[in-house]
């Protein structure tokens, strides 16, 4: 008698517990979705880049930054994109760079081809993540562009001399 008790039991059991996902919730790369959640962390607009692909551009804790969408399906679904924030006239050399990726589990930092300190994080959007997860990425990205803007605005700089944010190269 048990034994077909228990098997009832656990289909209700089972449905009675809540889904990761629903599929209303899941951003697929999206550009239009993805400008919606970062519009929530400063001012953000949706351009196209030099190839015809999505590229936003927006400003979180007020510096300057551009997302880049790789991967992309036309112009509906893209597999992945790359957060990119740069600054000029910082005196960082690969040094800095190397000790910002040494001590930093999110965002990775280099100099760019003009030189400029730079920090760029991938997120992977292929087969959709929810709202949910793609919103604490961008605050995580809000976390990592104000650590390393005070991280490239603290190395020594001779007097007079000023690091600014910049818009990255497109």
């Amino acid at each position: 008698m048990t034994r077909y008790l228990l098997g009832p039991g656990l289909i209700i059991a089972a449905s009675l517990m809540p889904t990761h996902a629903i599929a209303s919730d899941i951003v697929a790369g999206n550009p239009q979705q993805v400008l919606d959640i970062a519009s929530g962390f400063g001012s953000a607009t949706l351009e196209t880049d030099d190839v015809g692909d999505p590229m936003i551009t927006g400003r979180t804790n007020g510096y300057k930054y551009v997302v880049y969408f790789y991967g992309c399906e036309g112009t509906d679904t893209c597999s992945d994109i790359q957060l990119m924030a740069s600054w000029t006239d910082t005196h960082a050399n690969t040094s800095h760079m190397h000790q910002w990726n040494f001590e930093n589990r999110f965002g990775t930092a280099f100099l760019d081809s003009d030189g400029d300190a730079t920090i760029q994080m991938s997120i992977n959007l292929a087969y959709g993540v929810t709202r949910e997860n793609l919103d604490d990425s961008l605050d995580w990205w809000r976390v990592v562009v104000t650590d390393f803007a005070s991280f490239v605005g603290n190395i020594e700089a001779p007097e007079g001399r000023k690091t600014q944010n910049k818009e990255p190269a497109i």
